[in-house]
């Protein structure tokens, strides 16, 4: 079968940003304006950021037509894709592919998201690695008829589908537990119910710290220590545990960083200060050669004061959350240090009523762990067809 340089079958142009300093480009502004971090579904949905017809012909941003692909090219994201489903402008981390009639947008959106690890693996720079247009357009592509196209997307389709209902089943659950929470002590910043106060170091129950460090250049394939990092601790109740990175570590850093049930992790460094203080606990069981990095740090947590199920989902509150971004200091990156993560407060109900919860988010997570089985044989499903089809 036949490839291509993407470049050969493709116009493919980047946008740019409107001086920040200057209202007149953005308020007011009614043309959509695509940023990396609003490529996280097949298609650009959401809240987005608007520019105006001043920022759009007073910078290098330009306005692209519906079913344009978009591939991020700088720092964290790269290699997310979405297609847009209207007329957008784009920064210049957007490489943005034109449509024409010779490929269908699904189908270079699958191929584009099956090149994602190679599109990292390939990035160059230092702190913000990135991937150039003139790089995207030597990619080659298989060339197939408009048919044959059109089958592989709507295979893929169906297993995305499926794949969207289960991680909503999920989202369902996770806020089951946060109702459930709400019903049992209250939303913290009124505290109707009258709890007690305290800082939160009235329930960690050992040092504080921040974690291991290797060199990106010291992870490889037969290391015999797994590295836990932010990506596995924002957004979740457990901090995953799972297909982590490898590299080596001696007995003293296992010791010293390895995690167990009780330990909180807090996200200290983020590019937007959202993502900052971000916590997750450590699940039960989780193997003693996993240890937390750098840009972690580390709460244990003392099992007779607290439930660490019900200090993970108080972290997620506005009343949690309004402390620790207070905390946070913003340059080029959104921190907070582990005395800003300290100097927060809780509610502290009594322990037997935070056990009852417990015992609820217990039970949900039966019910998740099957949703999740079904989600990951789907995922593999979708990983093969891709292997198929573009690998």
């Amino acid at each position: 079968m036949e490839k291509v340089k993407l470049g050969d079958i493709f116009t493919i142009s980047s946008g740019g940003t409107p001086d920040k300093k200057n209202d007149n480009y953005y308020r007011g502004g009614n043309i959509p304006w695509i940023k990396t971090g609003d490529l996280k579904n097949q298609y650009v949905c959401g809240e987005v950021e608007y520019i105006t017809e001043e920022g759009l012909k007073n910078s290098s941003a330009k306005l692209f037509p519906k079913n344009t692909v978009l591939v991020a090219m700088y720092g964290a994201t790269i290699g997310a894709c979405s297609i847009l489903s209207y007329e957008a402008s784009t920064n210049q981390a957007c490489a943005a592919f034109l449509p024409n009639d010779m490929i269908l947008p699904d189908y270079l959106y699958y191929f584009l998201c099956s090149q994602k690890e190679k599109f990292i693996k390939d990035g160059v720079g230092g702190a913000q690695p990135n991937i150039s247009a003139g790089y995207l357009k030597n990619v080659l592509l298989k060339l197939r008829n408009l048919s044959e196209q059109e089958c592989i997307v709507n295979q893929l389709n169906d297993v995305a589908e499926l794949i969207d209902k289960r991680k909503k089943q999920l989202s369902k659950l996770d806020e089951l537990v946060k109702a459930r929470f709400v019903e049992l002590f209250g939303e913290p910043i009124t505290n109707p119910m009258g709890w007690e106060k305290v800082n939160i170091s009235a329930v960690v129950g050992g040092k504080v710290s921040n974690g291991f460090f290797a060199k990106r250049g010291e992870y490889c394939d037969n290391g015999n220590v797994k590295v836990l990092g932010v990506a596995n601790v924002v957004n979740r109740m457990y901090s995953n545990t799972e297909e982590l990175p490898l590299t080596n570590g001696t007995d003293a850093d296992i010791q010293k960083y390895g995690v167990k049930y009780g330990d909180m992790l807090f996200c200290r460094s983020s590019l937007v200060a959202a993502g900052i203080g971000k916590a997750s606990i450590v699940p039960k069981g989780v193997p003693s050669n996993v240890l937390f990095e750098c840009h972690v740090i580390r709460l244990p947590l003392d099992l007779n004061k607290c439930v660490p199920e019900f200090m993970q989902v108080l972290s997620t509150t506005d009343y949690f959350r309004n402390q620790v971004i207070s905390q946070s200091k913003t340059a080029t990156m959104t921190t907070i240090g582990q005395d800003g993560i300290l100097k927060t407060e809780i509610i502290l109900p009594p322990l037997e009523l935070q056990k009852q919860f417990l015992s609820f988010v217990e039970q949900t997570d039966k019910s998740k762990s099957a949703i999740q089985k079904s989600l990951d044989k789907l995922e593999e499903l979708k990983g093969a067809l891709m292997q198929k089809y573009f690998g």
